[in-house]
């Protein structure tokens, strides 16, 4: 169940990435100053790397027997890092609201936390 999720929430993701960023790139740039549309392409960059780790982590759950609480720890970190990471700087382009910046290393942490938890994944990792 745990790999459905993951599967279905990483191809959601990465498929809204692509979105994201043609929207900036059409839409966006006569709509936002330069400073906004980088912080927001930074937003969908960041987005696609971690929903393609998110694939990583439910392609390498559907191989485990029993699954590492590692990797459903880094499945979700993933998923946190990007909703408060991409999320903030998205809603900063748009806003302006400067504190939002302040939320983005909270995201950046998760998404240390699930490489980390990924590495651990990858060390304990028996075929």
């Amino acid at each position: 169940m745990i790999v459905r999720f993951f599967l279905v929430t990483a191809a959601i993701l990465a498929g809204l990435s692509v979105a994201i960023g043609a929207f900036s790139a059409h839409a966006l740039k006569d709509r936002l100053s330069a400073q906004a549309l980088t912080i927001f392409e930074t937003g969908a960059r960041y987005q696609m790397y971690h929903a393609l780790a998110l694939l990583l982590v439910a392609v390498l759950l559907s191989r485990a027997g029993e699954p590492p609480t590692s990797l459903v720890v880094a499945g979700f970190a993933f998923i946190a890092g990007i909703a408060l990471f991409s999320g903030s700087l998205y809603t900063l382009s748009f806003t302006g609201i400067s504190w939002l910046g302040a939320i983005a290393p909270i995201g950046g942490v998760a998404f240390m936390i699930g490489w980390a938890c990924l590495a651990v994944a990858g060390w304990n990792f028996q075929q």
